[in-house]
């Protein structure tokens, strides 16, 4: 009896190891401030992506891709929860700093909200996202993964950190929300990688996650988030590569030459680290997802807005969203989806072979079908855009269609599709559709918990 039960123990623990043996290995690159048409494939004068070109050519490219807040924080709370940053009650950037602020205290000391003076509603914003939020790292661990963290969180101190959240490894993690110099010393407050003298602080990342890749002997997958700083301020280009962007037309206005140059220094890490892959034998059954938390510094056409204008509109609120999973992915394949970053969680918990409808409170829904078979996904409701600084606050993208809303209860409408660069107006054409759409960003936000900061009471 016991040789039988030992005999069924040893099949059991060969079944299950074969399981965690198919199990992909996941890569996540995502950038800061990367716009979506600050890339070469739809930008050819300006930019130079090889890699990333490649990356698109190689997988699944969404054409149709929203973060939930054009906002770094919330945009990354998102991403690692996969709960909208209205109900996480973070709707502004991460902000310790006295000015314009007003630093809220709980019982235990800590500075765990803010009220920013300009923002009409005054909606106290959180500081960090709760342990009790449960994130992708802590839902793919239950499946066998072991996750590494790279770079930029700024979704809470340290007591909230990667490594506080089901990251096995944190590296070069602050609670910054950007370097003070792209070069040494990267973080003139805080002790992380203070023996550098000399690399690029992207290339430093890369480095690591690089070196990760080529030890990497563990018996069960990795996922890897690589959360850039770069494109973030300071716009400070990699030295050897400012003189390929200095004559462009186009890059004069501002420190473009400099971003140009961030981004082709992305676009070199994403190029490294699938090398790396390929040479440790692991490309083959590694899925990489790449895309950015909010629009672009500058305004790039054919979209109006960006990080610091007009934000919810597509030049702030549209990201890249590329796949590429060998063997499940049609190489250059292109999907008008509307996705939005809100669809990661559930998208990595069903590719680790979760079940999505474990976790509560999900506000996205897994493109893994989406993904494998390139069909229409068909959401059944909008997607909204949140946010808390000034006027302009939420947005509502449904079918070709998207309402924005101020708190001071105007109303826009635009046919994003047939014009893409947002100048149509057509609140006053079309009453019926604004009513319908304002009903459902009315329903939003009860259902998120907000309805008392509405514009629209």
């Amino acid at each position: 009896m016991k040789q039988a039960l030992s005999l069924l123990f040893l099949l059991l623990c060969g079944a299950f190891a074969g399981q965690a043996a198919d199990k992909p290995n996941i890569v996540l690159f995502f950038v800061d401030d990367l716009g979506w048409n600050s890339l070469n494939y739809r930008n050819p004068d300006l930019f130079e992506t090889p890699n990333i070109n490649q990356l698109a050519r190689d997988g699944l490219d969404f054409q149709q891709c929203y973060v939930a807040s054009p906002t770094c924080s919330p945009s990354r709370s998102t991403l690692v929860t996969g709960k909208h940053p209205a109900r996480l009650k973070m709707v502004r950037h991460v902000n310790h700093s006295p000015k314009n602020t007003k630093l809220i205290y709980d019982k235990q000391g800590r500075n765990s909200h803010h009220l920013l003076t300009t923002d009409p509603a005054q909606f106290p914003s959180k500081q960090w996202v709760d342990l009790e939020h449960v994130t992708y790292a802590e839902a793919l661990k239950e499946h066998g993964y072991y996750n590494l963290f790279l770079g930029k969180w700024h979704i809470g101190s340290k007591e909230f950190h990667p490594i506080k959240q089901g990251f096995d490894r944190q590296i070069g993690t602050t609670d910054r929300g950007s370097p003070s110099s792209y070069y040494p010393d990267y973080f003139n407050d805080e002790d992380v990688f203070e023996e550098e003298t000399d690399k690029y602080l992207t290339d430093k990342l890369t480095d690591e996650l690089v070196g990760f890749i080529e030890g990497w002997d563990k018996d069960q997958p990795f996922m890897a988030s690589l959360w850039y700083y770069n494109v973030h301020t300071p716009n400070q280009g990699r030295e050897d590569l400012l003189p390929l962007f200095k004559d462009r037309q186009g890059l004069q206005e501002g420190k473009r030459v400099d971003y140009a140059a961030q981004v082709m220094a992305v676009d070199e890490s994403v190029g490294r680290v699938r090398a790396a892959l390929k040479a440790k034998g692991i490309d083959q059954n590694t899925v990489i997802l790449f895309t950015s938390d909010q629009g672009s510094l500058y305004e790039w056409a054919p979209y109006r807005g960006g990080k610091r204008i007009d934000q919810l509109f597509e030049g702030g609120a549209r990201v890249p969203f590329i796949v590429s999973w060998p063997g499940v992915t049609t190489g250059g394949t292109q999907n008008t989806s509307v996705i939005q970053t809100t669809d990661v969680f559930p998208t990595l918990v069903e590719i680790a072979g979760g079940n999505p409808g474990d976790y509560k409170d999900l506000d996205g829904v897994s493109l893994l079908s989406t993904i494998q078979e390139n069909s229409m996904l068909d959401r059944g409701e909008p997607v909204f855009g949140y946010r808390a600084y000034e006027d302009l606050y939420i947005s509502v993208r449904d079918g070709d269609w998207k309402l924005l809303g101020y708190r001071s209860g105007k109303l826009d409408l635009y046919n994003v599709e047939k014009d893409r660069t947002e100048q149509s107006n057509m609140v006053e054409k079309r009453p019926n559709r604004v009513k319908r759409m304002l009903k459902k960003l009315k329903a939003f936000e009860v259902e998120m918990g907000v309805e008392q900061y509405s514009g629209f009471q």
